[in-house]
C-alpha cells in the first residue's frame, strides 16, 4: 500500500491514549486490516499532537511494536506496518531444516542416542519418589538435590529443577531482566541463547573470546555499557569446544567485582566435559546464576536441568514459573537422581565422552591433513573457518552434506561453520573432503 494515514485519522480510531493503549489499538487496527501491510505511519510528533501526549509516549509505544514486529522503522523514510500479528519463534532455530534422506546431517550437535544411559530402572525408581502428584509447587526434590551437591562448583543458598537448559535460561531471563535492558554475552554462542535474548528484546554486547575464554579487555569494554547480565559458558563451549582456563576466570572474577551485573553461567553440555564443573558463585553468590543441563548427557527425554543462586533470585524465578507449570516432574527429578549415583550410568557417560572425543578428534586431523586448522577442545562440534559462508553452505549441500554457518551463533559478521561430530561415526574422510572444497572461494 505505502500510503500515509493522516495522523489526525489515526489519533481518531484510537480511544486509550497511554503508551499500553496506544500499542494494543494499533496493533488491532492491522489486524482488522484498517491499517494494512505497507501503510506508512504518521509522524511521531505529529500524531502526539492529535492524540494530546508527549512524544515520548507515542515513540515507546511504537517501540513496542517494533518488538512484537508489526512496525518496522525505516530511519528518515518513517515507520511502516510490516506484519499483521507476531507470532513468537527462535528465528535462528527455526530457520534450521530438516533434511531429505540420504543427505549427511551434521547440523545437530545432539548426543547419539546409542550412548545415553538407560532409563528403565531410573524410572521405575522414580514411581516411589516422594510427594508424588502432589500439587505443591515444589524447587526440587531433597534426592536430587543432595545428588547433585556431590559435583556442584560452589555451595549455594538454594537449588532449582527446570524443564532443561534452554528453559533454565529462558526463565531467569524473563524474570530477572526487564525488555530493552543491555546483555553481555561471549562471542560466539550458542545460537538458541541469542534467540531467547532476542525475543526478550535486550541490547546484545558481544564479549569477543579466544581460546582461554571470554577476554579481559573485551568484557571490560562491555561492561562500560552497564549490562544487566553476562552470560557465558564456562565449562565446555557449545559450539567452539573450549574450556575457560582457571586464570582467565579469576581475570573475569576480579572485572566483574567492579560491577553489579547478573552472572549467568550456562554449563549446557556437562560431563561430556573431562574437566570439573567451574563457577563464579563463590566469589559473587548474590549475583549468580549456574545452570547445569542433564540433557546431553542423561537424555533429553528427561528435560532436566538445575538451577543453583541466592535464595532471593531462586525465588524471583520460581515466582515467574508460577505463570506457567509451577514445578518440574518429581519423577524425572527422581530418575536424574538415581542415574547420578549409579555406576553403570557413570560408566556410560565417560564411554561416551571418550567416543565423542574421538569422534571430534578424527574430523579434526582428517581436516588438518587437508590444511584446515580447527580450535583443540572437546564437545559435540567442530568450529571450521572458511572464507565465505554462503559459498561454504552452497559446496556442501551440493554434496548433500548439512551443516550450520557460524553467523547463526553470533550478532558480529562470522567466517565459520559449525559441523556436529557427535554422531560422525563414518563418512568421515567424506565429510573432511567436502569440506576443504569448501573452505576457500
Amino acid at each position: 500500500m505505502g500510503e500515509i494515514p493522516t495522523a489526525r485519522w489515526l489519533a481518531e480510531k484510537i480511544t486509550n491514549r497511554t503508551q499500553r493503549g496506544i500499542a494494543l489499538e494499533t496493533s488491532a487496527l492491522v489486524r482488522a486490516g484498517v491499517l494494512p501491510v505497507g501503510s506508512r505511519l504518521p509522524a511521531i510528533r505529529d500524531l502526539a499532537y492529535e492524540l494530546g501526549v508527549s512524544p515520548a509516549t507515542v515513540s515507546e509505544a511504537w517501540s513496542d511494536l517494533r518488538r512484537q514486529k508489526i512496525i518496522t522503522g525505516r530511519g528518515r523514510n518513517g515507520t511502516w506496518v510490516s506484519g499483521e500479528r507476531f507470532v513468537a519463534k527462535p528465528e535462528r532455530l527455526a530457520s534450521s531444516g530438516n533434511y531429505a534422506d540420504g543427505v549427511l546431517d551434521l547440523s545437530m550437535a545432539v548426543p547419539d542416542v546409542t550412548l545415553l544411559p538407560r532409563l528403565d530402572k531410573a524410572l521405575a525408581h522414580a514411581a516411589n519418589v516422594g510427594d508424588l502428584n502432589s500439587y505443591e509447587r515444589s524447587r526440587i526434590v531433597p534426592e536430587l538435590r543432595d545428588a547433585v551437591m556431590a559435583e556442584w562448583p560452589y555451595v549455594p543458598e538454594a537449588f532449582l529443577a527446570t524443564n532443561g537448559g534452554y528453559n533454565a535460561v529462558y526463565t531467569t531471563v524473563r524474570a530477572l531482566l526487564m525488555p530493552g535492558s543491555v546483555v553481555a554475552i561471549e562471542h560466539p554462542t550458542a545460537m538458541r541463547l541469542l534467540d531467547i535474548l532476542e525475543d526478550l528484546g535486550v541490547r546484545i554486547v558481544p564479549v569477543v573470546s579466544d581460546m582461554h575464554g571470554p577476554t579481559p579487555a573485551s568484557l571490560r569494554e562491555a561492561l562500560k555499557e552497564r549490562p544487566a547480565a553476562f552470560l557465558f559458558q564456562p565449562r565446555l563451549h557449545s559450539v567452539t569446544g573450549q574450556t575457560v582456563s582457571a586464570e582467565r576466570m579469576d581475570e573475569l572474577g576480579q572485572i566483574l567485582a567492579g560491577s553489579d551485573t547478573l552472572i549467568i553461567e550456562d554449563d549446557g553440555i556437562g560431563d561430556i566435559s573431562s574437566t570439573r564443573p567451574v563457577s563464579l558463585g563463590s566469589h559473587f553468590p548474590d549475583r549468580t546464576v549456574h545452570i547445569l543441563s542433564y540433557s546431553k548427557t542423561l537424555g533429553p527425554d528427561l528435560r532436566l536441568a538445575v538451577v543453583s543462586s541466592s535464595s532471593a533470585i531462586i525465588e524471583q524465578i520460581q515466582s515467574y514459573r508460577a505463570f506457567s507449570a509451577g514445578w518440574t516432574s518429581r519423577m524425572l527429578q527422581a530418575a536424574a537422581a538415581w542415574l547420578l549415583q549409579d555406576e553403570e550410568a557413570a560408566d556410560r557417560v565417560a564411554k561416551a565422552r571418550s567416543i565423542y572425543q574421538a569422534r571430534r578428534d578424527r574430523l579434526a586431523l582428517e581436516l588438518s591433513s587437508r590444511g584446515i586448522q580447527t580450535p583443540a577442545g572437546s564437545g559435540l562440534c567442530l568450529w571450521v573457518p572458511v572464507e565465505s559462508e554462503p559459498f561454504a553452505m552452497v559446496t556442501l549441500a551440493a554434496r548433500n552434506i548439512a551443516v550450520v554457518p557460524g553467523g547463526k551463533f553470533s550478532i558480529l559478521p562470522s567466517h565459520h561453520l559449525r559441523v556436529a561430530t557427535s554422531r560422525l561415526s563414518d563418512r568421515c574422510a567424506e565429510a573432511a573432503d567436502a569440506i576443504a572444497l569448501a573452505h576457500r572461494l
